[in-house]
């Protein structure tokens, strides 16, 4: 579904990414692994039209996508649950949802009953201003505006930090019943480690804007990938 390659990111004259290559498929979580500062949020930013990539192509469900802006991307089929959620803490729950309507044709401007079963809590807290949501319910709602847009790849972006245990489960099991569906690609970008081991079918491990391991989950083992990700 998803297929980046030789990917190069510049901040000004500092390079952040030199020839990321990665492929995420539907119906699997590949999970981009590696230290504070290797470079995870830039590649999923540069992925999302969020920030301009210097060389190398992202390639989506067969079609290459030309340096894409954020709203391009978006309405490609690629949706992104940043780091720090961005919920509009004064609209409500609702809005946030409908402000996934943007990539959707009129005719389907509507939440899905599905959006409800999924995430419960938005439903009885439809009418709470975004802002006023603890942080696992801002991101259940995060995500579940992601899922309005019926995208073909979710970008999740540390989507456990600082959440309560008993939201994190949740949110695992949302993202287990995604991938079983088998429609989605799921880049999971994840500093919990067993949260993001439990999860993966794939592993993509950067240190200093480099691969250091590409592999299957079945093709590698815990520790391999501790050792990597603690370097």
């Amino acid at each position: 579904m998803l297929k980046v390659e030789n990917l190069t990111l510049h901040y000004g004259a500092s390079q952040i990414l030199y020839g990321i290559s990665m492929q995420a498929r539907a119906g699997a979580v590949t999970a981009v692994m590696g230290t504070n500062g290797v470079g995870k949020t830039s590649l999923l930013r540069a992925i999302a039209g969020r920030h301009p990539y210097s060389g190398g192509t992202i390639e989506l469900d067969g079609l290459v996508l030309d340096h894409p802006s954020a709203a391009q991307a978006a309405r490609a089929g690629i949706a992104y649950v940043p780091q720090g959620r961005e919920i509009f803490p004064l609209m409500s729950v609702t809005e946030n949802l409908q402000t996934g309507f943007a990539c959707l044709p009129r005719s389907e401007h509507r939440i899905p009953e599905r959006i409800y079963d999924l995430f419960p809590v938005l439903e009885q807290m439809k009418d709470r201003r975004g802002g006023d949501l603890s942080g696992g319910q801002q991101q259940q709602l995060a995500i579940a505006r992601a899922l309005i847009a019926q995208p073909k790849v979710l970008l999740l972006d540390e989507p456990t930090e600082g959440i309560q245990p008993n939201i994190i489960k949740q949110i695992g099991k949302v993202i287990e019943l995604l991938r079983s569906e088998g429609e989605i690609a799921i880049v999971l970008v994840e500093q919990y480690f067993d949260f993001a081991y439990g999860l993966a079918n794939e592993f993509c491990v950067l240190n200093r804007g480099e691969v250091v391991l590409s592999r299957p989950a079945s093709q590698v083992t815990k520790p391999e990938i501790l050792e990597r990700v603690s370097i």
